[in-house]
């Protein structure tokens, strides 16, 4: 499998994909694309970096897994494709868009429009069977997302990082919480969310707001 990422990404990864970690993992992907039903698609893999250059990130929100349901997963974390039901997690991430900002509820959950506006959609694990979430989990993806994430800390400054959940704190232990904006609440996952852990974080709102203060455009969420 040819590792098909944007170039600005690539220059800063290169070392990454010559580790014997790496290169593992990338045995292992392609022999479960060859063998099993896989998502994302192998074109689609790389996707939050194709849509986000390093130069353009200004918000990072992390995810865990992709969708392991058919026609779900495209490479950007929370995010479907347009003609796919909106997740339940993704339906509450709107909701509270919509108590904090007054914008509108979506008719589609494609976050594609976030992520050319700066915001970089980060699966730790990047791929899964069908059917089987966390599946790909333990191969080397974590590794690989977790020098993403070291990568943007150490290289830029001013990035708002939206850590939802258990999980996605653990991951944000790299950055450098002196030189970025990070914002933590519990997962909008409808367990978490109706225990009151999410709703009312006002994470949009708080985003924008810092965007302005260093003199950057806000996300149109």
């Amino acid at each position: 499998m040819n590792v098909n990422i944007e170039n600005s990404w690539r220059t800063r990864l290169e070392q990454e994909f010559d580790k014997p970690y790496f290169k593992s993992l990338i045995d292992f992907i392609e022999l479960e694309y060859e063998k099993e039903t896989c998502f994302p698609p192998e074109s689609e893999i790389f996707s939050a970096f194709d849509y986000c250059s390093f130069d353009d990130v200004k918000v990072v929100i992390i995810g865990q897994d992709p969708y392991h349901g058919i026609e779900q997963a495209h490479g950007l974390c929370f995010s479907v494709n347009k003609d796919i039901n909106i997740p339940p997690s993704l339906i509450n991430v709107f909701k509270e868009i919509e108590s904090d900002l007054n914008i509108p509820f979506p008719s589609n959950g494609n976050l594609t429009r976030w992520a050319k506006q700066g915001v970089l959609l980060l699966n730790a694990t990047l791929t899964v069977r069908a059917n089987h979430a966390g599946s790909h989990q333990g191969k080397g993806w974590e590794k690989f997302t977790d020098a993403v994430i070291r990568c943007i800390s150490d290289n830029k400054k001013d990035v708002v990082f939206l850590l939802w959940g258990g999980f996605a704190k653990k991951k944000g232990a790299k950055i450098d919480k002196d030189k970025h904006f990070v914002l933590n609440s519990g997962h909008p996952s409808p367990l978490s969310a109706n225990r009151g852990y999410w709703f009312g974080n006002k994470h949009f709102g708080k985003t924008n707001e810092y965007l302005k203060s260093t003199n950057r455009l806000p996300i149109d969420w």
